[in-house]
């Protein structure tokens, strides 16, 4: 039985911000998160704890995870359920919400997790289930697995997330002043708002009604992530109207979600007050997509506490006393002696080096410059541009640098799943000349592993289709420079020299068909450029000049962490998004 009433009666006390997202990622063992979406909105729930802030969170509960990743000798990556019990975690709320699928009444239950920061802030986060036995088989799987089956299987995850979860709000009593909608999946719940604030119009004999778009309008947020097309889920109305029916007539629905189909991401667009891209490019980005609209930029970051290793947090704690809930304290770097930052930064690759060997038995060493590429396996990202010429990588590289991978591809992504196996393949022709390593089933402590414990940290994305990035951001907080396209975050943390590299020329304004569709002709260009500065900067300045790399260190700390984290960035939500 849960014992929390008081606990909720004390939650509904004050107006909340709802921020509802598809996946969220508040815990390792708690495999509700995919990547890169997931992991900031649990960074987003984090500093929000931290800051105390008047929020609570809304997701689904995904019973069997996104998936557990296995690779076989040859780079085949294998998918395995991750069974989990969230009553090891989280506490199942008595309460319960009801939505109508394909004619049936579906009900939802919500789990509570709460997040809780040292400052003793505290918010919680709903997960939304129908594993429940009132439901029909196949209802009680819809919240099973994130981004599992079909188009019609997202659609249900969908309706869960945006109707199911206002619904259980309401239910549980939560006044909520703003809906922030994390990415078009969730932005079903301006239809139940929309219902609810219909009214009708006063003498008029039909009893015709009218929906309070502008009233709708004012209680929502909207962050778009993806330039990718593919990125934003639409669904035919035929279908709509066989799985969902019709929460408001069709003709309304078609003024607001698009004529041809329903675009989730336009329905949110035009029922939202705020709408945000993740980084300044971004937000151009954004306009170009969807003309016509005010799109503003937020840029990304990441919960320091969460990203920095125990070797930086000590000396962190000693030398910047307060920085975990005060990151602007990052730029007082300097106070740091050099050799206590380079000793901090030799226990965190050790620490990689030794957790390699264990799970793979290869052995790295410590004195050798390792670039770390983390994040997910899909065809833009381009986690091979290093191969593309295998002869000129081999004699700028040989016996110089080694290489640390990881990432999960989706499962029906082949040529993500390809790019895994090109790696291995690479990894073998190399041998010992550059040590490779692939470390399967990447989550949020890997991850922090790995970002903490290399040299530099490599992204190579085809531009414009970066809308953000975190991972290069948490290197930053641990002393790693980047070595990265100028695409996302790095447009506006990157100097030259100083705080990493480019890959490539600088950003054009407008995105061109050219960013698109030439991909041959970008990877060439942006090769020969991380080739040449891998030679003639990289190297050299690694082995020959030890004062001037942590000076670099110090500037990714002062210059990147100090800016790119999720306390500045939720400030900003607050200030622009949140009070208007």
């Amino acid at each position: 039985m849960y014992t929390g009433i008081d606990q909720l009666q004390e939650l509904t006390k004050e107006p909340k911000i709802a921020y509802f997202s598809m996946e969220i990622g508040v815990h390792n063992d708690i495999p509700t998160y995919s990547g890169g979406l997931g992991v900031l909105a649990g960074d987003t729930i984090r500093s929000g704890a931290d800051l105390k802030l008047p929020m609570v969170a809304v997701t689904i509960l995904c019973r069997r995870g996104y998936f557990r990743q296995d690779i076989d000798d040859r780079g085949r990556q294998v998918e395995y359920p991750y069974e989990w019990d969230p009553s090891r975690y989280m506490q199942l709320l008595p309460y319960k919400a009801t939505v109508q699928i394909e004619g049936r009444e579906v009900f939802v239950q919500a789990w509570q997790y709460n997040v809780k920061s040292l400052t003793s802030g505290s918010i919680p986060v709903f997960f939304l289930d129908t594993d429940i036995a009132v439901n029909s088989p196949e209802d009680r799987e819809i919240t099973a697995q994130l981004y599992g089956g079909d188009l019609t299987y997202r659609l249900k995850q969908e309706i869960v997330l945006g109707l199911g979860g206002v619904r259980l709000l309401h239910e549980m009593g939560f006044e909520i002043k703003k809906y922030h909608m994390n990415e078009g999946h969730a932005s079903f719940l301006t239809l139940e708002l929309l219902d609810r604030f219909k009214r009708p119009i006063e003498d008029v004999w039909d009893e015709k009604l009218v929906w309070d778009k502008e009233k709708v309008k004012g209680l929502c947020v909207f962050t778009t992530h993806t330039p990718v097309e593919a990125g934003h889920d639409k669904f035919p109305y035929d279908l709509v109207s066989r799985v969902m029916g019709e929460i408001i007539p069709f003709h309304v629905l078609k003024e607001l979600a698009g004529r041809d189909c329903l675009n989730m991401t336009m329905l949110a667009l035009n029922l939202s007050r705020y709408i945000n891209g993740v980084a300044k490019k971004h937000g151009e980005v954004s306009k170009n997509m969807f003309p016509g609209y005010e799109i503003y930029a937020i840029t990304n970051g990441v919960h320091s506490f969460t990203w920095t290793c125990s070797s930086f947090k000590k000396i962190y704690d000693e030398y910047l006393p307060g920085w975990a809930n005060e990151p602007e304290l990052f730029v007082r770097v300097g106070r740091i002696p050099d050799e206590v930052l380079w000793n901090a930064h030799m226990e965190a690759k050790k620490s990689l080096c030794e957790y390699i060997k264990e799970q793979t038995g290869s052995l790295f060493s410590p004195d050798i410059l390792t670039f770390g590429f983390a994040r997910r396996a899909t065809a833009y990202k381009r986690a091979d541009l290093i191969f593309r010429d295998i002869e000129r990588l081999l004699r700028i590289g040989a016996g110089k640098i080694q290489l640390v991978y990881a990432g999960k591809a989706h499962p029906k992504d082949e040529p993500g799943k390809q790019l895994i196996q090109n790696i291995f393949r690479y990894k073998e022709e190399f041998k010992d000349k550059i040590k490779i390593v692939y470390l399967k089933n990447y989550n949020m402590d890997s991850a922090l592993r790995i970002i903490s414990g290399v040299d530099v940290w490599l992204n190579t994305p085809l531009r414009p289709l970066e809308a953000s990035g975190t991972s290069g951001m948490k290197a930053a907080h641990n002393g790693v420079v980047n070595f990265s396209v100028l695409d996302g975050w790095w447009i506006e943390g990157h100097i030259e020299g100083y705080t990493g590299w480019a890959i490539g020329p600088a950003p054009i304004e407008k995105m061109q068909s050219t960013d698109l569709t030439d991909m041959k002709s970008a990877d060439r260009r942006d090769a020969e450029d991380l080739y040449s500065k891998l030679e003639k900067v990289i190297i050299p300045l690694y082995y020959d000049d030890r004062h001037m790399w942590i000076r670099m260190m110090q500037n990714a700390i002062g210059k990147n962490a100090y800016y790119f984290n999720c306390h500045r960035m939720m400030r900003r939500y607050v200030t622009e998004a949140y009070i208007r």
